[in-house]
């Protein structure tokens, strides 16, 4: 295991603030980012999440709009900070593609590329997808639509450009993939990302700047600004480098979803190989979340922004369910009918009712209970394991087996009928250990949760409290 962990989420376009299908990366990131806090320590590691406010989309928005462009990127990255500030999102830095010392790092990086010889100028003469900000050809197309994008035209461009050798990097990715089967994860987009080498071609990573003004200007050219993803991939470098985490004592990976599984599985570890830098360690690709059975769209009306749930239900609630039922592996549907049945099994019914009956009858017991739960205490072999392979979801289902086993050592004990004074104070003992073990691994899921479920117990004398998960009732 290296020392250190730099774990990143992909940067959200600010054509809109972001909404619940953009927010699972950002718990899901969050929770690998607390757990590797216990193992590795804080100071090791790195959390990074942002915005992406350059680029064709944005400033077409701004300008429809009639607004001042850096105004409205200004607005609509606040907002999104918001929305993961409701989360409990714990990153480190909430970086933006405006900020002065990426705009730096990032016209450095192209210059570093094409002082190596690996950018050359061209004319580029195909199609793009506004709505992914990138080059299409007509095998990614279904109808002639970009399926990602059903409702926008694909532009046919001709434009003169600064093109990235792209197809030079053929065999350095094969063997890359060949020599590291967990490069991107989960396994089935492993092989997606590796079936599609042989298709990749040269890559436009400029645009002139009199049909696109919006972006970071390009250093060996002022008539060109960097193309927004050559721009954007950048900020985990910028970030990296601030921090002192890209090196070969660091762990990088990489949070996104799968929409943006080419860009970073293919095209980004060839930029960093072109100028000379480390390459991530792992790229985490996240199935979709959709909404009561349909696309999550603006254009449906079906928009549901994370923070309107969370003041509806709570913050650990709402990170619980997207952790563990979320879009991990496969494209997972939320409606907030399964979400309150879930609720109500799972933590009202489940941990609330456990953690209820202990304290009642510790406090009834009016026995003295001293538990110090190190961080240590939560790194089981299993627990890790189903975190190195990022499956936060199989680490749930671990601690509500613990608390399943726990339940059933109540229920077989009864100890609210144990009249032996000593043999009582042994079963809860045992018990309320157990509980204060889960709470401690609860917390890279709930940490709110996990500090009151402890600090019930640190104290001499228990006080039972109210319902940690009070029942909702449906509508």
């Amino acid at each position: 295991m290296k020392k250190k962990i730099l774990i990143t989420t992909a940067i959200d376009y600010v054509n809109d603030v972001i909404h619940i299908g953009h927010a699972y990366q950002k718990i899901l990131a969050d929770c690998v980012a607390r757990f590797e806090r216990i193992r590795r320590g804080k100071e090791n590691t790195f959390f990074v999440t942002g915005t992406d406010e350059h680029g064709q989309k944005v400033y077409n928005i701004a300008k429809n709009k009639d607004v001042d462009i850096k105004k409205f990127v200004d607005e609509v990255a606040k907002k999104d900070q918001e929305q993961q500030d409701s989360l409990q999102v714990s990153y480190d830095r909430f970086i933006r593609t405006t900020d002065e010392d990426h705009v730096k790092v990032a016209s450095d990086f192209f210059k570093k590329v094409y002082d190596a010889g690996y950018i050359y100028k061209g004319t580029y003469q195909g199609l793009y997808c506004e709505g992914c900000e990138a080059y299409k050809t007509e095998k990614d197309l279904v109808d002639g639509k970009c399926p990602l994008h059903q409702g926008s035209e694909i532009q046919v461009v001709e434009d003169e450009n600064y093109f990235l050798k792209f197809s030079a990097y053929k065999e350095f990715l094969k063997e890359l993939f060949e020599k590291n089967p967990d490069f991107v994860l989960p396994n089935q987009r492993y092989r997606e990302m590796y079936a599609f080498i042989d298709t990749i071609e040269d890559i436009p990573v400029t645009r002139r700047k009199e049909k696109l003004p919006w972006g970071i200007e390009c250093p060996v050219d002022s008539d060109h600004v960097i193309w927004v993803w050559f721009d954007a991939l950048v900020n985990y470098l910028t970030f990296g480098l601030q921090v002192g985490a890209w090196d070969e004592d660091t762990e990088i990976v990489h949070f996104l979803g799968k929409d943006n599984a080419r860009m970073h599985a293919l095209l980004w570890p060839c930029m960093l190989k072109s100028a000379g830098y480390d390459l991530p360690d792992h790229i985490y690709v996240n199935a979709f979340l959709s909404l009561n059975g349909k696309k999550i769209s603006k254009s449906l009306g079906n928009v549901v922004a994370p923070k309107d749930l969370v003041e509806k239900y709570g913050v650990d609630p709402i990170r619980y369910y997207f952790l563990r039922y979320g879009p991990i592996v496969e494209d997972s549907d939320f409606s907030e009918q399964h979400f309150v049945v879930v609720y109500n099994a799972d933590l009202a019914n489940g941990l609330g009712n456990t953690v209820a009956r202990l304290a009642k009858l510790a406090e009834n017991s009016e026995f003295t209970f001293s538990f110090n739960m190190l961080d240590s205490d939560i790194l089981s072999q299993e627990f890790v394991q189903y975190f190195e392979e990022f499956r936060v979801d199989l680490a749930a289902q671990y601690i509500w087996s613990k608390l399943s086993d726990l339940d059933k050592h109540i229920n077989e004990n009864a100890p609210w009928g144990i009249e032996d004074s000593e043999k009582l104070e042994e079963v809860l003992d045992y018990e309320i250990k157990e509980l204060c073990l889960i709470a401690k691994l609860c917390e890279p899921f709930m940490p709110e949760t996990s500090e009151k479920i402890l600090k019930i117990f640190e104290n001499e004398k228990v006080i039972a409290p109210k319902s940690l998960f009070p029942r909702i009732f449906p509508d």
